[in-house]
Parts: structure tokens; C-alpha cells; sequence
């Protein structure tokens, strides 16, 4: 049975883990489609859905790395620094967001940093 931190733990790192994969395709559909559009082909449309879209999106996505972070898991606030930064810089998101469950799973939930795969060497399986 799941004790109550970890529980707690693993509804704030699926929240964040939502918001990080949405500032990270908002993100780089704004800079990577809507800026191009934008510039070259003078249509302003994109920009000026995703753009707002994607700046609510980092706000919730910041809220939820805090709440993350520093409420539930009692890290220092600097550790707050890379998902700010990932929501300004296209594809940092999915990295950050990488290493952060990686760490999370490790040191709170007991998990391995990687799931082993059945069959693969070094993986005990039946005969």
C-alpha cells in the first residue's frame, strides 16, 4: 500500500507532467510554425491563438512545478530554475520534464530511474 506522501506526490507530478507536454508543443508550435507564418508568409493567425494559449499554459505549468517542487516535495526553490527556463525555450520542456520524473520516481517513489524491459538482457524472466 502506497503511503499517503507518495500518493500525494504522484497527483502533482502527473499534473505537472500535463502542463509540461502542453507548454512544450504549445511552445514549439508558436516558434517553429506560427513565428515562420508569421514572418514569411505575413499571416498572424497562429501567432495570435497560441500565443496567448501558450502563456496561460506556462502560468498553470508554473503552478504546478511549484506545487511539485517546493510544497510537496520540500526542494530548494532553485530547482524551480530549469522548468522556468523550459517554458522559454523550445524542446527544454520535454527534458526538463525528463530528468524531474526521473529524480521524483527515484527518490520518493522508490522506483527505478528506468522500467526494465521483459526479455531484455539482464532481466530475469521464465522459461
Amino acid at each position: 500500500m502506497k503511503n499517503l506522501l507518495s500518493m500525494s506526490v504522484e497527483g502533482a507530478l502527473a499534473r505537472y507532467r500535463l502542463a509540461a507536454y502542453v507548454v512544450g508543443v504549445g511552445l514549439a508550435t508558436l516558434v517553429f510554425v506560427g513565428m515562420p507564418l508569421q514572418f514569411w508568409a505575413h499571416s498572424k493567425g497562429l501567432v495570435a491563438v497560441v500565443g496567448p494559449i501558450h502563456g496561460i499554459f506556462y502560468i498553470l505549468y508554473l503552478i504546478a512545478a511549484a506545487d511539485l517542487i517546493v510544497f510537496r516535495l520540500r526542494w530548494n526553490a532553485f530547482q524551480l530554475i530549469p522548468p522556468i527556463l523550459a517554458g522559454l525555450v523550445p524542446g527544454v520542456a520535454f527534458v526538463v520534464e525528463h530528468y524531474t520524473t526521473r529524480r521524483v520516481r527515484r527518490e520518493v517513489m522508490g522506483a527505478p530511474a528506468r522500467t526494465p524491459i521483459p526479455g531484455s538482457p539482464g532481466v530475469d524472466t521464465l522459461p
